[in-house]
């Protein structure tokens, strides 16, 4: 029998996330995970009249591809989705990553030449369909949390079904007053950085492009940003490891990037992919109240309560400052009182201290209200 809180997140993802209508064609990829949730997603496509398209994939078998490709095999496989990707109206994507390290020994060479491959998809898919991506709990991601399977899972659904509507009926004010603030200051353990939002809209993610979802985003001003930002959350990006990321900024241009563990040239190589991953494409404040500690997966800490994250590389469409990059990589800093604390300024005004909203119209986004 297939768990109800599997067919009620299909639901959602269907009707809610990327709000699919009669007649719509949808791809569904999957990686490593069991069938339960892409059937579900089938049925529940079927039932608004929708059309269903599953690619099922395995992460071991992925590796080995981008190990073996050729220039030219990546090219064709780029024309094909894309080609695909344009018949598409919506798209959601599930991945299990029964090891979030399987790609570490593909070499820098091989996976930039993929990102700058595949970025014309990329960029279709976010930019022209309506989309949503999530993970899958599982062992190997229970353990990355500190949780047993049995608790990591509960703890996943809670997320993932959280109460979205309320969420988003309570990020209002905090749109209202990002879309009327310039001048952005972060403070926290080596960190103090300033930067300009004035202009670029703020745009919630209250349950639909990425599940667990809970942030309002924007962009910075290109050429605005001058400081320090000094990561506190572990990453991975593309199978490689880094902690303690600390970049230092002057006029919009990451001049200095370095980590506390993690190999600086590696993480250096990730900056140069191209001239816009040294610039920035988003600011993020995270307030969903069930994400509370890093787990190593940046659609899951990006959401942490009491956290933001500060973003290298490709702007979005809608949160629009002009930066271009194949990367786009959500380094996250928590500023709760554990984590070292914290605080947010917009235009000279406390609105956010130790994790918590200290301004009486954004406390609604507090733990305590949004669902604790």
């Amino acid at each position: 029998m297939t768990d109800p809180r599997i067919t009620q997140l299909a639901t959602n993802l269907i009707n809610d996330a990327v709000r699919l209508q009669a007649g719509e064609n949808i791809l569904i990829e999957t990686t490593d995970t069991p069938d339960e949730l892409s059937t579900e997603l089938v049925k529940a496509v079927e039932k608004v009249g929708g059309n269903a398209f599953v690619h099922n994939y395995n992460s071991r078998v992925r590796r080995q591809v981008l190990l073996s490709a050729s220039e030219a095999q990546m090219k064709l496989s780029a024309d094909l989705a894309l080609a695909e990707m344009k018949r598409m109206q919506a798209y959601i994507a599930i991945r299990g990553a029964d090891n979030a390290m399987e790609n570490c020994d593909v070499s820098d060479e091989k996976m930039l030449m993929y990102r700058k491959i595949t970025k014309e998809t990329l960029d279709y898919r976010v930019n022209k369909t309506k989309w949503c991506v999530l993970r899958w709990p599982n062992p190997s991601m229970a353990q990355g949390a500190k949780m047993s399977t049995e608790a990591f899972e509960d703890f996943y659904f809670k997320a993932c079904l959280a109460d979205y509507p309320k969420m988003a009926r309570a990020a209002q004010n905090l749109i209202d007053l990002m879309n009327k603030t310039d001048k952005v200051r972060l403070v926290a353990n080596d960190t103090d950085i300033t930067f300009s939002i004035k202009g670029i809209p703020a745009v919630p993610c209250c349950g639909n492009m990425n599940i667990p979802d809970g942030e309002v985003y924007t962009a910075p001003v290109n050429g605005s940003i001058n400081g320090v930002i000094h990561y506190n959350t572990p990453t991975l990006y593309e199978g490689k490891h880094f902690s303690g990321v600390r970049l230092v900024f002057k006029e919009g241009k990451i001049v200095e990037a370095t980590c506390d563990s993690g190999d600086n040239a590696q993480l250096n190589a990730i900056f140069d992919t191209d001239e816009g991953a040294r610039r920035v494409g988003e600011f993020a404040i995270g307030f969903n109240p069930f994400v509370n500690a890093p787990m190593c997966d940046i659609l899951f800490d990006e959401k942490i309560a009491g956290s933001i994250h500060f973003t290298p590389g490709m702007c979005y469409e809608d949160a629009y400052n002009g930066n271009q990059s194949a990367i786009h990589w959500d380094l996250v800093l928590i500023m709760r009182p554990e984590y070292g604390g914290g605080e947010i300024w917009f235009d000279d005004k406390l609105i956010r201290k130790d994790g918590l909203f200290v301004v009486d119209e954004l406390k609604c986004l507090n733990p305590d209200q949004l669902g604790l």
